[in-house]
């Protein structure tokens, strides 16, 4: 149903554009003179140039407010657990691997070495959280688990022979 509401709507904006087009194709054979028209279009989009600048603005101030964006508030007496997570050609130190359903925590990424990525996948390998493992730089990042089970810890960028075998396990209990 959505798709075939998606489809048709985009294929009435194709047709607009085509119409479009096609207007200012045949209106483009019409000899007029140029002057009054540069001077007033140059008059609009002077206006029209200047009103996208300041929405652009206000849109990009808007958004961008409050980064970084998946940084939690915790509430008092419920601070997360820190994790020191450090990536080393072909494997991961982290400073704890066991979690409980619920317990807040913060992963500080930092690898030794080269540049790895640090993904988080449930037991289907879907991707829940991820972040970059660089020299000399520690990332941070935020997850409350929700479901027990074991997660595993698989580096996201190609970091080298062994990239394969760089696989953490993490245990999260109710």
């Amino acid at each position: 149903m959505v798709q075939t509401v998606a489809w048709i709507v985009s294929l009435i904006f194709m047709l607009l554009i085509t119409a479009v087009f096609g207007f200012v194709a045949f209106k483009s054979k019409e000899k007029r003179d140029y002057e009054p028209i540069k001077k007033k279009w140059y008059k609009a989009r002077t206006f029209y140039g200047a009103t996208l600048a300041v929405v652009m603005l206000v849109l990009t101030i808007y958004t961008l407010r409050e980064l970084p964006y998946n940084q939690p508030v915790y509430s008092a007496g419920n601070d997360p657990t820190i994790v020191d997570v450090e990536a080393i050609q072909f494997g991961w130190k982290m400073s704890e691997t066991e979690f409980k359903v619920g317990e807040p925590i913060e992963f500080h990424v930092t690898s030794t070495d080269v540049t790895h990525g640090f993904g988080i996948y449930d037991s289907e390998l879907n991707l829940i959280a991820q972040t970059q493992a660089m020299p000399d730089y520690t990332n941070k990042v935020y997850i409350t688990f929700d479901k027990p089970g074991t997660y595993e810890v698989l580096c996201l960028e190609y970091c080298g022979l062994a990239h394969h075998l760089m696989i953490g396990k993490i245990e999260v209990t109710e």
